[in-house]
């Protein structure tokens, strides 16, 4: 893949989490091609070591390692297939996450008629469903936690380690119909200032990107019709949004490369970077 600039990130060992999505593909194609050994960690092991064979295939280093982020055994048992192959983890992307629609609400507002209405298509802040609240924070922030928690120990007192968490634009201000995953998005944010703070004593810089609008898999039944065609909701995205589009995932690569080069951001610690082409700086008038 062309990559924004270049970086020798040879000998680091990467660990990513969610990297064989739609937005980690592109995290584990770039730090391979930097030199890295990339360690994929998935759930599903056959597209966790698909997705490793790709990279592979480049000429460069990556495993794929079965390990699911809410699992301390899993996790643990993951951790040891990498300090085996590659050795200790240099740089951490907890990429894993998304949301689930029981999580959701149907409308952007609520009246005084939908405490009425009986209609089982409409769901308000009522009708959440308390499994699909707790599933959104702890894909989101539970597994961010418990993933640092098992490679951060590597790092400690080691040079040029850093973690990099995925928040979003929704934990600056929250969308509407999305609480779960605003609120848990919101919880990555502040757990990456803390965990800059306690880590800083030891060598360890722990930042986070914030994309704004992507297309992914995760978000497709908001943003687009089954037709293909941009929901209502997409147009007001893009409106609110100055640069008048969607991200593309290879824009988010940049980011995620300076922050996890020692050289170009030492001394960049706790930081929450917006990638939302202008959404955060728009007032709407």
């Amino acid at each position: 893949m062309k990559l924004p600039f270049s970086m020798d990130l040879k000998n680091k060992v990467v660990v990513i989490t969610g990297g064989t999505g739609v937005l980690g593909s592109y995290w584990a194609d770039a730090l391979a091609e930097c030199g890295a050994k990339v360690a994929i960690l998935s759930r599903n092991l056959a597209k966790a070591e698909k997705k490793a064979a790709e990279v592979a295939a480049n000429g460069k280093t990556a495993i794929g390692v079965e390990a699911d982020i809410l699992n301390k055994a899993s996790l643990r048992k993951a951790h040891e297939v990498v300090l085996e192959k590659f050795g200790p983890c240099d740089i951490l992307i907890n990429g894993a996450g998304g949301n689930n629609l029981k999580g959701n609400t149907t409308k952007e507002y609520m009246y005084p008629e939908d405490m009425e209405n009986k209609n089982k298509d409409i769901v308000t802040f009522f009708d959440l469903d308390e499994q699909g609240i707790r599933s959104v924070f702890d894909a989101n922030f539970l597994g961010v936690f418990m993933t640092s928690q098992e490679f951060a120990k590597d790092m400690v007192g080691r040079k040029g380690c850093s973690i990099i968490n995925i928040s979003s634009m929704n934990a600056f201000t929250p969308l509407t119909k999305i609480p779960a995953y605003s609120g848990a998005k919101a919880a990555v944010s502040n757990f990456t200032q803390w965990l800059a703070v306690h880590f800083s004593k030891v060598g360890i810089r722990v930042n986070a990107i914030a994309p704004g609008f992507f297309l992914t898999n995760q978000n497709a039944a908001l943003l687009k019709n089954a037709d293909g065609s941009l929901t209502e909701r997409s147009h007001k995205i893009l409106n609110s949004t100055p640069m008048s589009r969607f991200g593309n995932p290879e824009e988010l690569v940049g980011a995620i490369m300076f922050l996890a080069n020692e050289d170009a951001a030492s001394f960049i610690n706790g930081i929450v970077l917006p990638i939302d082409g202008g959404f955060s700086a728009y007032s709407g008038v």
